[in-house]
């Protein structure tokens, strides 16, 4: 019987997903080993408390408070860097390059805030650093886009990057629920924080757009400049037309190269019913790569979760022990000092379709009135649904739902801007974009 080499490896912190790779790495040794050559053995387990209850028992020893027993160990050669956040996850990704250990790193906050920092840092050390894990939980997007693509030129990213806006949009979909209803369903599963706010305000999903588009693109952009529209304002209403439509509302992130630039942003936004992205249900991620030479191709699977994230962990704890990823992390240069090769377009120039949802007086004239602003627009009507009104007097409105062609950005917004002043018009008009 043929004995594997061993190498020896540290987790740094065990929530959910370092729960997740402990289990992989410990109780399936012999699988990770068929694939690596060799045994990924789970030297030390560092964490903030000992005496925290958890659900996985680690063999004796493993685990420790003391992040120095892994710094000085010269034996463990790659540390998984689980630790959430930006402090003190930087401080310790750095400590850990610095020590020489390879990097596996499942932050994407970390990335999009210090991946030039970190990424320079681990260069001149000759450490790598993967990420597989830092977008789309389960989903290999960024192996594929860093590697399998290679031989194109990527035209389009369009995804769903967060799975708990699209558990939480799904809900109000599906079960007639308002917002308030779905987030505390999602909250019960597990699928929300406590504090949603990173996920429903659009942030996250710009996050891991900011990676991809600089994976796929070179662009050099901050997460916090691309712009966003999360779905905490979401009206079941819209959902109810969008489907009248033949839609269905989505969080989708964008960056779609143009011959100027770059579109970014992520809005929730009209997707085609039948269309691989509009059928994305649950706290399901799914993203459509186009590339000049192979077209079309779809990636869909759970964007979170303990497993599904530990699984791309485990992945890119198994390439760079083979040394894939150090080839790999040399070749692709991502985060150096080189001009970005694209740069991000001026919003207002972005084209695109616009639903737009109005209140408005039930007397004639008033659509006269709405197509004299989008017509000083430039914006043409593509069609118009205009129900029955509801209750009597003279104050009655109706929603008026204006679909519209082609119009740029800035346009649609100014004149938005002007309905939202016209007597006719009353508060809280919507508009978002349309995929089709």
């Amino acid at each position: 019987m043929t004995t594997r080499p061993i190498t020896k490896v540290a987790l740094i912190g065990m929530g959910t997903v370092g729960t997740g790779v402990a289990r992989l790495l410990i109780d399936h040794g012999d699988r990770t080993a068929r694939h690596a050559g060799q045994t990924l053995w789970v030297e030390a387990v560092v964490v903030r408390d000992l005496k925290k209850p958890r659900d996985y028992a680690l063999p004796e020893g493993v685990l420790t408070t003391d992040l120095d027993r892994v710094l000085r160990n010269k034996e463990i050669k790659l540390a998984a860097m689980l630790v959430g956040g930006v402090e003190p996850a930087r401080t310790i990704t750095l400590k850990l390059l610095e020590s020489g250990k390879d990097i596996v790193t499942a932050n994407k906050l970390l990335l999009a805030e210090h991946g030039p920092e970190l990424f320079d840092r681990a260069r001149e050390l000759g450490r790598s650093i993967a990420f597989d894990a830092s977008v789309a939980g389960g989903i290999p997007i960024i192996t594929n886009i860093g590697q399998c693509f290679s031989a194109n030129q990527i035209l389009s990213l369009h995804g769903i990057l967060n799975g708990t806006t699209n558990f939480i949009v799904s809900q109000m979909e599906e079960q007639g629920a308002d917002y308030a209803t779905a987030l505390r369903e999602a909250q019960r599963r597990g699928y929300a924080e406590p504090d949603p706010t990173m996920d429903v305000s659009g942030a996250d999903a710009a996050q891991k757009l900011a990676i991809l588009a600089h994976l796929a693109f070179g662009a050099r952009v901050h997460w916090s400049e691309i712009p966003r529209v999360g779905i905490d304002t979401l009206d079941p209403a819209d959902l109810r037309y969008a489907r009248e439509l033949g839609y269905r509302i989505k969080l989708i992130a964008v960056a779609q190269l143009h011959d100027s630039g770059l579109e970014l942003h992520v809005t929730p936004t009209l997707v085609r019913i039948g269309t691989p992205l509009a059928e994305v249900r649950g706290a399901f991620n799914a993203l459509e790569v186009v590339g000049d030479a192979v077209g079309p191709v779809f990636f869909h699977g759970l964007g979170a979760g303990q497993m599904p994230t530990a699984s791309a962990v485990v992945a890119d704890m198994i390439d760079t022990a083979v040394g894939r990823t150090g080839i790999t992390f040399r070749t692709l240069n991502l985060w150096s000092q080189d001009a970005a090769r694209v740069l991000p377009l001026d919003h207002k120039q972005l084209p695109g379709r616009y639903y737009l949802r109005l209140t408005v007086e039930d007397r004639p004239g008033v659509l006269a009135e709405i197509a004299g602003v989008l017509g000083r627009h430039q914006i043409s009507i593509a069609s118009v649904i205009q129900h029955e009104p509801t209750g009597d007097g003279p104050d009655r409105v109706v929603p008026l739902v204006i679909m519209t062609y082609q119009a740029k950005e800035g346009a649609a917004q100014a004149a938005m801007t002007e309905i939202d002043r016209l007597r006719c018009v009353r508060p809280g008009s919507v508009r978002m974009r349309v995929l089709d």
